[in-house]
């Protein structure tokens, strides 16, 4: 009888002891969190800076391309107008009018082609934009999270 009491009075000792060390507290727990989270926003915010930066260096070239294909459609317009001025001097010349009709095609590729790269360059600023607003907006939560857990 005395070793089952000294057995159960063991037993509850190390239970009591088990139970005692497992508790934290709510404080830490929500510390504990709200460092989670900050973590995770800061994560987030590097990487949206990262592709805006990526973004950003690509600004340069899609502008340049969309000033190249512009120019290079207005040279071909202007190309296929004198191809037409000429054949509508001799309508009947089986040339002239090929001349015009593959100059015709030529100015269309190229509208074309100026079409597409202002659209890539008006996405691509659309997105540095909506990109900056992001950041802002995780900047204002990641220093509106309480102090000791943000930068």
């Amino acid at each position: 009888m005395k070793i089952r009491n000294v057995v159960g009075t063991l037993v509850l000792a190390i239970m009591t002891c088990s139970l005692s060390a497992q508790v934290v507290s709510k404080d830490s727990i929500n510390l504990l969190k709200d460092q989670k989270e900050a973590l995770e926003l800061s994560k987030k915010l590097n990487d949206r800076k990262l592709e805006l930066a990526k973004l950003e260096n690509e600004l340069q070239s899609k502008t340049d391309e969309a000033a190249k294909s512009a120019e290079a459609a207005q040279k071909s317009a202007d190309a296929n107008r004198e191809a037409a001025d000429k054949l509508g001097n001799d309508p009947q010349d089986k040339r002239a009018a090929r001349r015009a009709s593959k100059s015709a095609g030529s100015a269309n590729k190229e509208a074309k082609r100026a079409r597409r790269a202002a659209d890539q360059l008006d996405r691509l600023t659309k997105d540095i934009e909506e990109l900056k607003r992001d950041i802002s907006k995780d900047e204002e939560k990641l220093s509106s999270l309480p102090a000791g857990t943000g930068k």
